[in-house]
């Protein structure tokens, strides 16, 4: 083999290491821009462009991924106003999901819509995160802090408090952003926002949480398709840790009520098949845990 096939080949397996080292997500970005008037539209593709490309070059994990474990979720900006050249508007909705063991079916875990988006991106200019500071175009933080959320979340869902560490790095990211001129990370910013995501998911009195979500998806979801009673009575141990929890909080319970947009008809699902003295404990249960939601559960006396 001459040198310049050494070379080539060093160069082949230093990227397929970066590509099983990396490509944790398997992320779709949506840019939408039809509210804003008389701009140059070919910002908004590259700008899909970039942060596709950011999302899945970016290493997030220590772990390796294989094709069918990326973990599946989507960004949608929709882009309302586009204060100068390089600065936008807007709002973001961001979706994670999990495939369920044994099943083709995926279950919902995260779905919020951030209402108070606005960042500088410069055409051209390729996104990088640097998790040691604040990058004051607040693009990459908003990028961040949103995957390693969901990190946590589904790390959770596979191993006990499993997701501690990304948790950790999205409330550093928060931190490292007090100082933004960009709303969304401060406590009072609103009630429904990146600072009090943060803070539910590390507040002691929420600690329970998240063992609650391995018990709601590995000992719940993932053996329905073994033992489905067995499996319902873990969801049912779940939804009855949430309901201490929303007893002990006093303030703004929006990690809980995020669960719940994403969960409540999926556990109506879960517990229409039970016998009703089933039924109407989880009726009782959800009374305290989700009263935004009672008339859908509220069905299952019927």
């Amino acid at each position: 083999m001459t040198r310049l096939s050494h070379i080539l080949l060093a160069a082949l397996m230093a990227v397929l290491a970066l590509s099983a080292s990396a490509q944790e997500l398997q992320c779709g970005i949506s840019v939408t821009s039809a509210s804003v008037q008389g701009t140059n539209k070919q910002v908004y593709d590259e700008m899909r462009t970039a942060i596709q490309d950011f999302m899945s070059q970016q290493i997030w994990t220590q772990d390796k991924f294989e094709s069918r474990e990326r973990i599946e979720c989507s960004f949608n900006f929709n882009i309302t106003s586009q204060v100068s050249s390089n600065e936008f508007k807007g709002t973001l909705t961001v979706q994670l999901r999990r495939p369920v063991f044994n099943s083709s079916y995926t279950t919902t875990m995260l779905n919020v819509q951030d209402k108070d988006i606005q960042f500088r991106y410069n055409q051209g200019q390729p996104l990088t995160y640097n998790p040691n500071s604040y990058d004051p175009d607040n693009l990459v933080p908003l990028l961040a802090f949103y995957v390693n959320f969901m990190l946590g979340l589904d790390y959770d869902s596979f191993s006990p408090n499993g997701g501690s560490q990304y948790f950790k790095q999205a409330e550093t990211i928060v931190n490292q952003a007090q100082s933004s001129q960009f709303g969304g990370w401060k406590s009072f910013d609103g009630t429904t926002n990146r600072y009090w995501l943060i803070n539910n998911a590390m507040d002691d009195n929420h600690r329970n949480f998240h063992s609650c979500l391995y018990d709601y998806h590995r000992r719940g979801l993932d053996q329905m398709a073994d033992n489905f009673e067995t499996a319902r009575d873990a969801v049912r141990e779940c939804l009855d840790k949430i309901k201490d929890i929303r007893r002990r909080i006093s303030r703004n319970p929006y990690l809980l009520n995020l669960f719940f947009t994403a969960k409540s008809d999926e556990i109506v699902n879960i517990f229409s098949e039970a016998p009703q003295i089933e039924k109407d404990k989880i009726i009782e249960i959800m009374q305290v845990a989700d009263p935004a939601n009672i008339s859908k559960y509220q069905k299952l006396r019927k």
